[in-house]
C-alpha cells in the first residue's frame, strides 16, 4: 500500500488562514462586463484557446482574488494587468459572479504533439499518463514529498470555495501544465504561503503533465 503524505492536514491548516472575500455582486451586471474578456476565455467562460483558462464555475472567490492580483501587481501578466486595472471591486465581484454560475465544458482526450508522436517508443501512452496522473492526484508522492492535490482541490477537482482554492476539473491541460510549470520555474507566485511554488518545484516534467491530463479530464 502506498503511503499518503497529510495533505488534508495541510489543507485544512491553509484554509484556516486563507482570506474569506466578501464582496456585493451581481451576476446580470457581470455579464454585461465581460465583453472583453470573452475575446480570450469565452462569452460563457469556456476557451476555445488551450492556452487561456476556462473561467466558467470557478469559484467566484478566487476570480476576484486573481483579478486583484493582475491589478496590484501580485500576479505578473502585462495584458491581464492592463484589463484589470480599470476594474472596481464592484466590477471585479460582478464578473466572478457571472463567470461563477456558468457550467464548464468537458475536454476531449489529451493528444501527444508531434515531437512525442516521434519518440512514442520512448513516451507514455496517454491513458498511462493519465492513470499515472490519477495516482498523482489522490496519493501525492511521499519519496519526493510532492503533495496529493485531492488535498487542497477536492476528489473531482472542485477546489474549496472558502479557503478560495480554485476549481481545476475540466480545464484545459495545456493550461494546467503552463500553470505547473511557471509555478515551479518561480515564474508565478500569489498563493497561500508559497504553497504551489513548493509542490510543483519537486514534480517531474511527466508529473506535471500526467496529472494536467488528468484533472482535465475530471467532468
Amino acid at each position: 500500500m502506498k503511503n499518503k503524505l497529510p495533505g488534508f492536514l495541510l489543507a485544512l491548516a491553509l484554509a484556516s488562514t486563507a482570506p474569506i472575500l466578501h464582496a456585493a455582486s451581481n451576476a446580470d451586471d457581470g455579464k454585461e462586463k465581460v465583453g472583453v474578456c470573452a475575446s480570450c476565455h469565452g462569452e460563457q467562460g469556456n476557451s476555445l484557446v488551450a492556452a487561456f483558462p476556462k473561467l466558467a464555475g470557478q469559484h467566484a472567490s478566487y476570480l476576484v482574488k486573481q483579478l486583484q492580483a493582475f491589478k496590484k501587481g501580485g500576479r505578473k501578466n502585462a495584458m491581464m494587468a492592463g484589463f484589470a486595472m480599470p476594474l472596481s471591486d464592484d466590477d471585479m465581484a460582478d464578473i466572478a459572479a457571472y463567470y461563477a454560475g456558468q457550467k464548464i465544458t468537458p475536454n476531449e482526450l489529451p493528444v501527444r504533439d508531434e515531437d512525442e508522436e516521434g519518440q512514442a517508443g520512448t513516451q507514455k501512452t496517454v491513458p498511462e499518463l493519465i492513470a499515472q496522473g490519477g495516482d498523482l492526484y489522490r496519493n501525492g508522492n511521499l519519496v519526493r514529498e510532492v503533495s496529493a492535490c485531492i488535498a487542497c482541490h477536492g476528489p473531482t477537482g472542485e477546489g474549496n470555495k472558502p479557503a478560495a482554492f480554485p476549481s481545476l476539473k475540466s480545464q484545459h491541460a495545456d493550461y494546467l501544465i503552463k500553470s505547473l510549470t511557471d509555478y515551479k520555474m518561480g515564474l508565478r507566485g500569489n498563493n497561500s504561503g508559497n504553497i504551489m511554488q513548493m509542490i510543483a518545484k519537486k514534480m517531474t516534467e511527466e508529473e506535471i503533465k500526467a496529472v494536467a491530463y488528468r484533472i482535465s479530464m475530471m467532468p
